[in-house]
């Protein structure tokens, strides 16, 4: 089945494994999806991915982190903040906060997919993706 929001489908997918306890979970591989892996990975909020696949059936595998031996998730939430019916935009001035800095914004920038730590430091705004906390 097509999936319209690649990116709500990846959020919701992690979601859910964690709420199940997985260690991985599968993801469609696209530009996007491989650019908000790489965030999450760089912010230390899963272990890792790569991908799989050839060509149209290519996926990324994200593996997981977990805190203690409880297992308990190191992503408290995902929040899909710009949809496709409504786009979120911000500048570089009006950038937000999460939780007061403990959680990161996902911003898509004419200089690639970075966090809004990042976005604040180059000084560019853009579209908000995400909030993960």
């Amino acid at each position: 089945m097509a999936v319209n929001d690649t990116i709500a489908d990846m959020l919701t997918r992690i979601r859910n494994a964690n709420l199940a306890r997985h260690q991985t979970t599968e993801v469609p591989s696209t530009k996007m999806t491989r650019s908000i892996a790489r965030v999450l990975q760089e912010e230390g909020f899963i272990e890792g991915f790569e991908e799989v696949g050839e060509g149209v059936k290519r996926r990324i595998v994200i593996t997981l982190r977990y805190r203690d031996k409880n297992r308990r998730p190191t992503i408290t939430a995902l929040q899909r903040v710009s949809k496709p019916g409504l786009r979120v935009y911000s500048n570089r001035k009006e950038l937000p906060r999460v939780l007061g800095g403990i959680g990161i914004a996902i911003i898509s920038t004419s200089n690639g997919i970075m966090t809004d730590r990042e976005a604040r430091r180059r000084g560019v705004g853009g579209e908000v993706l995400c909030y993960v906390w």
